[in-house]
C-alpha cells in the first residue's frame, strides 16, 4: 500500500437505519414498533417530529438506489425493520414486508452495489415491546428466529451480515436515561437489557451459523476517553467511562467476560451472569464494524457514567449535535481494539457529522465544507490506522440521506445528500460529490487541498 490510497478491495459505502428513512412503518402488513410509540408520544421527539413519512424510502427505494449508483457507491449498509418481517415479532411472517427488503437487495445488486444488512437498529416490534421488551430473557431466542427468516430468505444475496447495531445507545439511551424508546430510566434495567442484547447478538450469530455461508459481525459505538485532569479522581473516572462504553459490549463478544469496572458502576444493579450466558455471547465473528464519531473528556464524578461526566473542551470544532471533531481519537481507538481484541477484521459502519447545510442554490449545489473538511480528516485518520497496522476493510459514511435523528426529529442533519422534507426532493451535497472522488481514487484524493 502506497502512502496515499488504501488496500486493494477496500469498501466503500454509506449507511442508513430503517425508521429514519423508510416511512410507511405500518404499510403491507408491518406492526408498529417502540419508535413509532415514542415519537407519538407527545414531547419525547424534538418539534414532535415522527417516521411516519421521513424520506420515504419505502416507496422511492429505486431511486434511492439509482443515486448511490450515481454517487459511485461501492456498498450500502442498511438495517431491516423488524416488525415489517414479523408483526408480532414473533410467529407470523409478512410476506410482503420481506418482499420489500428481497427488491432492495436485487436492486443494489443489479447496480453492482453490495449490500450490509442490520438485523436491529433500535426499532423494536412494540408486540415484543409489550412482553418485556430487552428486559425479557426471551427475546434472544426472538432474536434467532428473527434472523433465520431473513437468513433463510437473502443469505448469499447478501454476504454481510450485522445482529446489533450500537447496543450501547439502546442500554444507555431506551433503560437508563429514557431520552431514547422505550423511554425507561432505571438503572437496574440497563444491565439487565445490555446483557439481553448479547445474548440475542450471540443466538443470531449461532442460528447463523446453522444455515449461513458467509459473514456475520456486530456493530458498536465506541469513542476515547481522555482525562480532564492529570488527578487520580480523573484517571479513574476514565476507566470506568471506557469500560462502560468501549468494553461493555466488546469484551462479552469477543473475550466472554464484562469488564469489572461494571460492578463498581453500577453497584447492587450489576447482576452475576450465568457462565451459560457468557459462552452464548462469545461466539466467533468474521468482522466487527465501528461507529466513531468523536472523543470525550472526562472528569471524575461520583457516580459517572450513570450521570454525565464529560465536559467540553474550550476551542475545536463542534458538530450540531454539540460534539467534538477530533479524527486522532480514530487512530487511538482502532489501535485500541487491535492490541485488546487480536486485529479482528473491521469496517466502520458509520462515521460523519451534523451540520448547518446551506440552502439548496441555483443549480443544485449545497455548500457544507465543515462535513467535507470532517470525512477528509476522519478518513486520513483511518489510513493512519491501517499503516500501523489496523485490518479495516472499508468505510461507511453516516448518512446517505438527511433523516429522522431519533429524538432529535429533523433539526439534524447527516446527509451528504440533502432531503427537502416537504418534496422529498434528493441533492447530492458538496461531501457528496468530493466523497465521488475519494472512491474512485480508492482514497487518494483525500490528500488532495478541499476546493
Amino acid at each position: 500500500m502506497s502512502n496515499h490510497v488504501f488496500p486493494p478491495n477496500f469498501l466503500w459505502g454509506a449507511a442508513t437505519a430503517a425508521h429514519q428513512i423508510e416511512g410507511s412503518p405500518l404499510a403491507d402488513g408491518a406492526g408498529p414498533n417502540i419508535w413509532t410509540r415514542f415519537a407519538h408520544t407527545p414531547g419525547n421527539v424534538h418539534n414532535n417530529d415522527t417516521g411516519d413519512v421521513a424520506c420515504d424510502h419505502y416507496r422511492r427505494w429505486k431511486d434511492d438506489v439509482r443515486l448511490m449508483r450515481d454517487l459511485g457507491l461501492q456498498a450500502y449498509r442498511f438495517s431491516v425493520a423488524w416488525a415489517r418481517i414479523l408483526p408480532e415479532g414473533t410467529g407470523r411472517v409478512n410476506q410482503a414486508g420481506l418482499d420489500f427488503y428481497s427488491r432492495l437487495v436485487d436492486e443494489l445488486l443489479a447496480n453492482d452495489i453490495e449490500p450490509l444488512v442490520t438485523l436491529f437498529h433500535w426499532d423494536l416490534p412494540s408486540a415484543l415491546d409489550d412482553r418485556g421488551g430487552w428486559l425479557n430473557r426471551d427475546i434472544a431466542g426472538w432474536f434467532a428466529d428473527y434472523g433465520r427468516v431473513l437468513f433463510g430468505a437473502l443469505d448469499g444475496r447478501v454476504k454481510k451480515w450485522v445482529t446489533l447495531n450500537e447496543p450501547w445507545v439502546v442500554s444507555d439511551g431506551g433503560y437508563l436515561h429514557g431520552v431514547l424508546a422505550p423511554g425507561h430510566r432505571n438503572k437496574y434495567e440497563a444491565p439487565i437489557a445490555s446483557h439481553n442484547l448479547m445474548r440475542a447478538h450471540g443466538a443470531a450469530v449461532q442460528a447463523y451459523r446453522e444455515v449461513g455461508k458467509h459473514e456475520i459481525g456486530l456493530v458498536v459505538n465506541i469513542e476515547p476517553k481522555y482525562p480532564h485532569s492529570d488527578s487520580a479522581g480523573d484517571a479513574a473516572a476514565v476507566k470506568r467511562a471506557h469500560a462502560y462504553m468501549n468494553e461493555q459490549y466488546l469484551d462479552p463478544a469477543l473475550l466472554g467476560t464484562y469488564p469489572q469496572e461494571l460492578k463498581e458502576i453500577f453497584g447492587d444493579a450489576w447482576p452475576e451472569w450465568p457462565a451459560d450466558d457468557m459462552a452464548l455471547i462469545r461466539q466467533k465473528l468474521d468482522f466487527i464494524g465501528i461507529n466513531y464519531y468523536t472523543r470525550s473528556v472526562t472528569r471524575d464524578q461520583d457516580s459517572y457514567p450513570l450521570n454525565a461526566g464529560a465536559v467540553k473542551q474550550p476551542l475545536g470544532t463542534y458538530t450540531e449535535t454539540g460534539w467534538e471533531v477530533f479524527p486522532q481519537g480514530m487512530v487511538d481507538l482502532l489501535v485500541w481494539a487491535k492490541d485488546r481484541y487480536g486485529n479482528i477484521p473491521t469496517y466502520i459502519t458509520e462515521n460523519g457529522a451534523a451540520f448547518f447545510d446551506a440552502p439548496v442554490a441555483e443549480g443544485g449545489r449545497v455548500r457544507d465544507p465543515l462535513r467535507t473538511d470532517y470525512l477528509q480528516k476522519h478518513l486520513r485518520a483511518i489510513r493512519e490506522a491501517i499503516a500501523l497496522g489496523c485490518d479495516i476493510r472499508g468505510y461507511m459514511v453516516w448518512s446517505l440521506l438527511d433523516n429522522l435523528e431519533w429524538s432529535h426529529g429533523y433539526s439534524k442533519r447527516f446527509g451528504i445528500v440533502h432531503v427537502n422534507y416537504g418534496t422529498q426532493e434528493r441533492t447530492p451535497k458538496d461531501s457528496a460529490r468530493w466523497y465521488t472522488k475519494v472512491i474512485a481514487s480508492n482514497g487518494a484524493s483525500v490528500d488532495e487541498p478541499l476546493p
